[in-house]
């Protein structure tokens, strides 16, 4: 079965075990710990050794989105409490120290950006970005993509280039003002456009906020876009 779950800041803004609980009741066999804003990192780091993760057989941690500059040397330094195999999911725009985080390799996960950020939404700045980080791996928002370009001609642009980097996904509806929101029809047609170019074994993480936070409402998200990855059209999803 493809990996797919929810970002713990999704499901319960700053409270990752209280996400981790309503996630235990559902399929969800992939998480991202969500500590995208800066007082959320050491709570996460400290809290690790108590968390129930046994059900995930894919787990990333979303790092700070925004960050003062003097903030980069604290998170940096609180890279090495994080498990060696989990990814470090990362705006582009936060990186300062470019050799420093070059130096995590791999674990290091760029995320394609929405319009609001000044890099990070075409292959053509992933490009310049890799060419800095030439061992980084790859988070592909596909919310982000088919705001930046409906068409998602981009998308396939990015997919193509970087599919070989390409280690997580990040699955919601983006908004105009860059909101995650539940996936639409229109997104689902959008996404099904592209679903074909990512390979299978690439955890999807959901970002969507939904109406409500029950163990249905969840695992419906997480059946839409396990079937929307898998191939399954729009019109199909309308009808069920």
């Amino acid at each position: 079965m493809r990996m797919v779950g929810f970002s713990t800041g999704a499901l319960a803004y700053g409270e990752f075990e209280k996400a981790l609980q309503l996630l235990s009741g559902t399929t969800a066999n992939a998480v991202e710990l969500s500590a995208l804003r800066q007082n959320e990192l050491d709570p996460l780091v400290h809290a690790l050794s108590g968390l129930a993760l046994g059900q995930f057989g894919h787990v990333s941690v979303h790092l700070p989105s925004s960050i003062v500059p003097e903030f980069e040397n604290t998170l940096l330094e609180a890279v090495p409490h994080l498990p060696n195999e989990w990814l470090l999911v990362t705006h582009p725009d936060v990186i300062r120290t470019w050799e420093r985080w070059e130096s995590l390799g791999e674990r290091l996960c760029i995320e394609n950006m929405d319009k609001r950020k000044p890099i990070g939404q075409t292959a053509s700045d992933l490009r310049q970005i890799f060419a800095r980080l030439p061992r980084a791996s790859f988070c592909l928002d596909i919310g982000h993509a088919h705001q930046v370009d409906p068409t998602m001609g981009e998308a396939v642009l990015i997919i193509e280039e970087f599919r070989g980097r390409l280690r997580q996904l990040h699955v919601s509806e983006v908004n105009s003002q860059s909101k995650h929101d539940p996936i639409s029809l229109e997104s689902a047609s959008a996404f099904s456009l592209v679903s074909h170019l990512i390979p299978h074994d690439v955890p999807a993480i959901l970002e969507s906020r939904l109406p409500s936070f029950s163990v249905a409402a969840v695992e419906a998200e997480i059946e839409s876009a396990r079937r929307i990855l898998d191939g399954v059209g729009a019109l199909e999803l309308a009808g069920d």
